[in-house]
């Protein structure tokens, strides 16, 4: 007998690209520049060790870039699954990276790392929230989008919510990079996971 799954009766309910945050006015910028990770390619599959709790290890991905601005002075990073059966996507991650640099080694996103400052992002979570798919509900699409601020946040009145943290950006964002990874379910299911974590290709 075939089991329930419940996402299966919202197969069809999707936020949409369209109403991604990356849209929003204070977040707009012509410029880009690149991001990318050694666990997936741009439009590849999420490793289960990168999805969320539950289904996989919720160990942030490593991501390195290049091209950014030259007087960028901080970064925002943002995750985020724009296939969720919501009215607007799902963020699952906010966070603010202080320092210049042009990496995050695996698992820098943890919520009591030190050298970055997590934003409450969707149901008010933390730090990294990896993939989770309702199962039966399909693929889902994740972008990791990262922004080159022109300035650093006063850190005596960090932001404390999705809008403070976008009011506090709005005009110092210098370019943005992005990079998509997919997963369901399915994917992390024991008959689909090999011995190494990844997605049963035999």
């Amino acid at each position: 007998m075939t089991p329930f799954l419940p996402g299966s009766l919202l197969r069809g309910v999707r936020a949409s690209e369209s109403r991604s945050i990356i849209h929003d006015p204070a977040l707009r910028t012509p410029n880009t520049f690149t991001l990318t990770s050694s666990a997936f390619l741009d439009g590849g599959r999420i490793p289960r060790r990168h999805a969320g709790t539950g289904v996989g290890d919720n160990v942030s991905p490593a991501l390195s870039w290049h091209g950014a601005p030259r007087d960028t002075v901080a970064y925002l990073l943002i995750v985020e699954d724009t296939d969720v059966p919501l009215p607007r996507p799902l963020i699952h991650s906010l966070t603010i990276l202080d320092l210049p640099r042009e990496a995050l080694v695996e698992g820098a996103l943890a919520r009591d790392a030190h050298d970055i400052h997590s934003v409450p992002a969707g149901f008010g979570r933390r730090g990294y929230a990896g993939p989770r798919p309702l199962p039966g509900h399909g693929e889902h699409r994740y972008g990791f989008h990262l922004f080159a601020l022109d300035a650093a946040l006063d850190p005596t009145c960090l932001p404390d919510s999705r809008r403070a943290l976008l009011r506090q950006v709005s005009g110092h964002v210098g370019a943005a990079a992005h990079l998509y990874g997919v997963a369901s379910h399915e994917d992390f299911t024991p008959r689909n996971i090999d011995d190494r974590g990844g997605p049963n290709r035999g």
